[in-house]
């Protein structure tokens, strides 16, 4: 472990920033209103698009002996493909309530 603490103690004003974002994400989607939420997960599935653009990319620059960037931007790609994917199948189920119901 002491390679990890080795970089968290080299990058401690990244952490913070990591951190803080983390909490200000929960207290900012927290108080959306249902209405805004199918807008919302659209605009989060094109930012995670990035993510897993930017996670392939650092795992295709980082060198063999880099383990940690090369779990992390994995972690990524699979969490960040696992929201994309989620998020299109709410989408679809939410914009299938306001379509018209055809009867037989």
């Amino acid at each position: 472990m002491e390679p990890v603490f080795s970089f968290l103690e080299q990058h401690l004003e990244l952490t913070y920033i990591v951190i803080l974002s983390i909490f200000l994400g929960v207290e900012v989607i927290s108080r959306v209103p249902s209405v805004l939420h199918t807008p919302l997960m659209s605009g989060a599935n094109a930012i995670h698009g990035v993510v897993i653009i930017g996670a392939i990319i650092v795992m295709g620059q980082a060198s063999d002996e880099n383990y940690l960037a090369l779990i992390l931007g994995f972690l990524a790609v699979i969490l960040g493909t696992i929201n994309v994917v989620g998020g299109f199948v709410v989408t679809d189920r939410m914009l299938e309530m306001f379509k018209s119901k055809k009867t037989k």
